[in-house]
């Protein structure tokens, strides 16, 4: 059967186009929307317990397809539940949604299994979370990209380790003196600059622009993000705003994730620097000079101003600001929206404009409500 597809007039959504050309046809519909969603691996509940080291409970040969929230998931997906609370941000679901799933193969705690559907083959271990994560990445894997594209732009003097193992797209460009070490994947039209070093297996997204720059093995450079441009630095001399010329560099260590469209400044006179394991969300901004420690969080819209330094396991909730030069210490946490403008000890929890201990900040807001007038 042929379809005649017309152009979709704009401000008409895509599935109306397909209804208006096509008519409902469940077959291409299903073909349409596998095209779009990533393709799962097809293993088995006993292939996925013998590598990951979990306890099987019914048919090691019962097939995953797939994996799904235990509400939503059907006959051949695999879902988990849990009760850990190790964060708050995870929500516990009632135990009626495991006694009810459809799901063929179920991630669950020992104290769960008696609650699970009669027929479901179970995966049993303390962490179903942390275990979803390495399931995801089995059965979720993206293909492997090797190859460098005619039509990247890679200068004499690149140096690549194993150049079979690196995966360079179009129209991405290299510069003289880059250093790209084993199994890195630079995507099109990602620009690495001068005298930059790419570590063992990091990927650059899209689009994303690397100079000035140290990034160490398995990290992930999203789309849009930009490391290594020049700071926001001046002094006024005379009436006028002088630029500081900056001269450091940026490092970022290893497993690092840098969201799209974040801005990481190099530093004027030192490096600003990332420790390993830290996770920036998208659309940050990391000024010159500022150090991250360890395993930190940023989440979306944080802002840090120059020589900010943030202690190790550190979390600041979306859209916090900091201003120059505060320490934030080890373990702290930092509430959405506030503005930080001192120090901050380990173990803190601030929250608010100007940013107070948390207890302080929530009886303020409980007067306000008892005793403003709407």
């Amino acid at each position: 059967m042929k379809y005649k597809i017309q152009t979709p007039p704009d401000g008409r959504c895509f599935s109306a186009f397909i209804f208006k050309n096509i008519g409902y046809n469940p077959g291409m519909l299903n073909k349409i929307k596998s095209l779009i969603r990533p393709a799962a691996v097809q293993t088995t509940a006993g292939a996925l317990a013998e590598k990951f080291g979990l306890e099987l409970r019914g048919d090691a040969s019962t097939v995953v397809r797939g994996v799904a929230p235990i509400a939503d998931a059907r006959p051949g997906q695999l879902a988990f539940y849990s009760t850990e609370q190790n964060s708050a941000a995870f929500k516990i679901l009632p135990i009626d949604v495991l006694k009810n799933t459809r799901a063929s193969v179920i991630l669950v705690q020992p104290e769960h299994v008696a609650d699970a559907p009669n027929g479901a083959t179970l995966l049993v271990t303390a962490s179903p979370r942390g275990n979803i994560v390495k399931i995801l990445g089995e059965i979720y894997a993206p293909p492997p990209r090797r190859g460098i594209s005619r039509r990247a732009v890679i200068e004499r003097g690149v140096f690549f380790r194993n150049r079979r193992t690196n995966y360079v797209g179009q129209f991405a460009t290299i510069e003289r003196g880059a250093v790209i070490e084993p199994d890195v994947k630079i995507y099109p039209n990602a620009y690495i600059g001068q005298n930059v070093t790419i570590g063992r297996g990091t990927v650059v997204q899209t689009g994303a622009h690397i100079e000035n720059a140290t990034i160490g093995a398995d990290c992930v450079i999203n789309a849009g993000a930009v490391i290594g441009k020049d700071g926001f630095g001046y002094t006024r001399q005379d009436g006028h705003n002088i630029f500081i010329p900056h001269v450091g560099r940026v490092v970022i260590g290893d497993r690092v994730s840098i969201g799209a469209n974040t801005c990481i400044d190099r530093g004027a006179m030192t490096d600003t620097q990332i420790g390993d394991g830290t996770k920036i969300d998208n659309l940050c901004q990391i000024a010159h000079g500022v150090i991250v420690g360890r395993e930190c969080f940023l989440a979306s819209g944080v802002g840090l101003a120059g020589g900010v330094v943030v202690g190790d396991r550190a979390l600041l909730a979306g859209q916090v600001g900091i201003a120059n030069g505060v320490h934030i210490g080890n373990d702290a946490e930092v509430g959405a929206h506030s503005g930080v403008f001192r120090n901050v000890p380990d173990g803190g929890r601030i929250m608010g404009y100007p940013a107070g201990p948390g207890t302080e900040f929530m009886r303020h807001y409980a007067w306000l409500r008892k005793n403003v007038k709407k």
